[in-house]
């Protein structure tokens, strides 16, 4: 629902441990409480992948050293690596893996 303006509202009672229930699994799932009920309420999974972020963030780092390895390739520095489709196998790779994280959030 992204680009949605967000303009409708739903009241709820609960009780103090349901709220409070409800509150600790959003947290848990890294969303906001109004994301996690629209996402059960619409009958979406909810996953929360632990170590996810660091993976993304290893995958960055690698990444880096990647594009450092590409800029020597291109001063002619190193030649006995094929950095370009090293690099884009890499750049699919990580894209795959955002789209991964995003779904699952």
């Amino acid at each position: 629902m992204k680009g949605k303006t967000k303009t409708e509202i739903i009241t709820a009672r609960l009780t103090p441990s349901e709220k409070s229930a409800i509150q600790k699994r959003a947290r848990k799932a890294g969303m906001t409480v109004t994301a996690y009920l629209v996402q059960c309420g619409l009958g979406k999974k909810i996953v929360q992948v632990d170590g996810l972020q660091e993976v993304l963030s290893e995958l960055k780092a690698q990444g880096r050293n990647i594009n450092q390895l590409a800029v020597l390739a291109n001063m002619g520095r190193i030649s006995s690596l094929q950095i370009e489709d090293l690099l884009n196998a890499y750049t699919k790779v990580y894209s795959a893996l955002e789209k991964i994280a995003r779904e699952v959030r």
